[in-house]
């Protein structure tokens, strides 16, 4: 077992964690308020102590006391604050266009852990959006000056995780910080086309598709699952349309005969599906009934399905129901993504 003891917080169904451990840290605590995901976390980092609660009842000196570290003990403290704060999705609510979302102020008892914790280095993960220069640039610029202040050197990147191997291009930002040198976030390994490049590097390896990821799973029958069907007003447009597409399919403006939708009516996701040759969009954590993506047969994505997208292992063990483990999974960093960005964190001697 690694001696470098690592602290993890807001921790989920272990993403962070399981990519941390593989980088050479080892979880001695982890923290979370889901019943179910600190119950995925007891299945899989068993050596590991783990609290269930609302981080603002605990005190830092008990979640050391948990893992058996005194102050300036860990090597690494990890998290990622929940971030529907700092998302596009509720936007619409005047509390959280002026930034007065309530659920914000995790982010400060993460700030306040780091502090009081003084781990070697930390890594926290978010939505993009954090990043964003609006309503968040306050919320952000106090993490990155608060950091910086308690003396800890910074670097921070919105990434791609599709440009590490993950077969989803799913975008985060990430920011880590050391005491002892200026971290520097890994060169990608892959790289293909994406909305936010005109150009990619075509000398790394292209991009994980989800065909390669899953496509073995396509005849395993004993992987099917109730309510797998997509039914409903909408579930039988699904076929429709051609992989990788959504609801635009059926739009005047593609040209469709019969259009049954305004252009940008919808969510991007709504009816979304997957295309084989092409990495996934974004799991989603809540989807709706008719929000994607969808798998390229025309049904849901089977836990087995999105925790391969996810880059989980095909045994790590989730608990709880589907819904559950459809939130735990969505909401979890990419174990092989966390693996690489916290390994450019480790102690250089």
């Amino acid at each position: 077992m690694s001696e470098l003891p690592a602290i993890s917080l807001f921790s989920g169904a272990g993403g962070l964690d399981l990519g941390v451990e593989r980088a050479g840290y080892r979880i001695a605590v982890s923290l979370d308020h889901d019943r179910d995901s600190c119950e995925t976390l007891r299945a899989n980092f068993r050596h590991a102590a783990v609290l269930q609660g609302d981080i603002r009842q605990f005190k830092t000196e008990d979640i050391l006391k948990a893992g058996g570290l005194a102050t300036g003990e860990a090597a690494l403290l990890v998290g990622g604050p929940p971030c529907t704060p700092f998302s596009k999705s509720g936007n619409w609510l005047e509390y959280k266009r002026a930034g007065r979302d309530p659920e914000a102020s995790l982010l400060d008892h993460y700030l306040r852990v780091l502090d009081e914790a003084r781990p070697q280095a930390f890594l926290l993960e978010n939505v993009f959006g954090l990043a964003y220069r609006n309503h968040n640039a306050p919320w952000f610029e106090k993490l990155l000056t608060t950091c910086r202040r308690l003396g800890y050197c910074v670097a921070e990147r919105v990434v791609l995780a599709a440009d590490y191997g993950v077969p989803q291009r799913r975008q985060r930002v990430f920011v880590m910080g050391s005491l002892e040198r200026e971290p520097e976030f890994p060169a990608p390994t892959h790289s293909g086309p994406h909305e936010t490049r005109k150009a990619w590097d075509e000398s790394l390896l292209r991009h994980v598709t989800t065909g390669e990821a899953i496509g073995d799973l396509v005849e395993r029958d004993d992987l099917q699952e109730p309510d797998e069907e997509v039914n409903g007003r909408y579930g039988h447009l699904l076929p429709g349309i051609p992989p990788g597409d959504n609801y635009l399919f059926y739009t005047d403006k593609r040209g469709h005969p019969t259009p049954l939708f305004e252009w940008r009516s919808r969510f991007w996701s709504f009816l979304l599906k997957l295309d084989p040759k092409q990495p996934s969009p974004t799991i989603q954590a809540q989807p709706g009934p008719y929000v994607g993506p969808f798998h390229w047969d025309n049904r849901r994505l089977r836990r087995a399905e999105i925790r391969r997208l996810q880059t989980f292992p095909d045994d790590y063990e989730i608990i709880g129901s589907r819904r559950s483990a459809q939130m735990q999974i969505g909401n979890a960093v990419p174990p092989l993504l966390a693996e690489q960005i916290a390994a450019a964190l480790r102690p250089t001697s």
